[in-house]
């Protein structure tokens, strides 16, 4: 067994590639693009990350995807429903291919429907947030500040596409959500090994509440065969316990945020090049080369190989850097 303490230091990182089903093992040799040399400094929180607020304590997952900061790096930072629509579709053809998109919008699947009945679009969304728990899923979508509300109150009346009784309008906030914590019940805010790991002015962020269980990371096409020749080749009980994790993205620039003053930073990090490839992309098709890691903040900086490819495999999970230090039984496969 190879415990985890491989040396790690700043090399060229792997070649860009398509995620329509490229793995690890068919990627071609060439020209490499280099990892990151610094790490994006830590900005406290502000911004979407006014979300917290408003996750119950319960939800295990948060994602942001702050859709004016991709239209600022886009070159179209004013760009809102009363554009031409194809400026409009012009910009969702690049966010998709450009950059980490970690929801591609509540509203643009009835984009129509809410701009001929109610004159708004996801165009006028600065910011969406979504989250997943025991209790349900809920979102937040900031509207832009000078956009009426009484439209979005009618499509919420109205229960126009994705809308339902749940949504409603919060309009001194200029929010729009569902599933939101109640009545006073504690929230994320309150939570420092949340807290601590939230910054602003990045594109998109993906936030857990502890660790991800090896089978979940490996995803759920992973074998039996997958789970053990992660533990034939790495002791993941040396690791230190994890209370929550953070990604963000920020001008193809990935920062993992595990916590201040851990030492296990170097082993966490270097699962990544030799995770299993258990599905139609693997980590380094989203994440390229090895990364730079700075233990005294507790994060880990990689480049973005793949937008697509990236935010799948943030959105399913398949996260090495992020495991748990405990293995639960892998149930072997019967034949049957």
């Amino acid at each position: 067994m190879r415990h985890l303490g491989t040396l790690l230091t700043v090399v060229a990182g792997a070649a860009l590639v398509g995620c329509g089903g490229t793995t690890n093992a068919e990627r071609p040799s060439g020209p490499t693009e280099p990892a990151p040399t610094t790490i994006p400094p830590v900005v406290r929180a502000g911004g979407p990350a006014r979300v917290l607020a408003l996750v119950p304590e319960s939800a295990t997952t948060l994602t942001i995807t702050d859709f004016d900061a991709v239209r600022a790096r886009l070159g179209v930072p004013d760009l809102t429903s009363e554009d031409l629509m194809a400026d409009r579709t012009a910009f969702w053809e690049r966010a998709g291919k450009e950059s980490v998109l970690l929801t591609d919008g509540l509203l643009r699947e009835d984009s129509s429907a809410f701009m001929l009945d109610h004159g708004f679009t996801q165009d006028d969304v600065d910011w969406e947030a979504r989250w997943t728990g025991p209790d349900g899923p809920g979102y937040a979508l900031a509207f832009r500040p000078d956009l009426d509300l009484s439209g979005v109150q009618a499509a919420v009346k109205a229960g126009t596409g994705p809308l339902d009784e749940t949504a409603r309008v919060l309009a001194a906030d200029h929010l729009l959500v569902s599933g939101e914590a109640t009545d006073g019940g504690p929230v994320w805010a309150t939570d420092p090994a949340i807290t601590d790991l939230v910054v602003t002015g990045e594109e998109s962020a993906y936030l857990r509440r502890g660790c991800l269980p090896l089978q979940e990371a490996l995803g759920v096409d992973a074998t039996y065969e997958d789970h053990e020749a992660v533990l034939a080749e790495y002791d993941v009980t040396e690791l230190e316990p994890l209370e929550a994790v953070a990604l963000t993205f920020k001008d193809q620039v990935v920062t993992a945020r595990l916590g201040e003053g851990r030492t296990d930073l170097r082993e966490r990090a270097d699962l990544g090049p030799d995770w299993p490839v258990t599905g139609s992309i693997g980590f380094e098709d989203g994440f390229t080369g090895m990364p730079v890691i700075d233990p005294n903040t507790g994060r880990i900086g990689y480049r973005v190989a793949n937008p697509v490819a990236a935010a799948n495999l943030t959105l399913t999970h398949l996260l090495p850097f992020a495991i748990c230090d405990e293995v639960e039984p892998f149930e072997e496969p019967t034949g049957l």
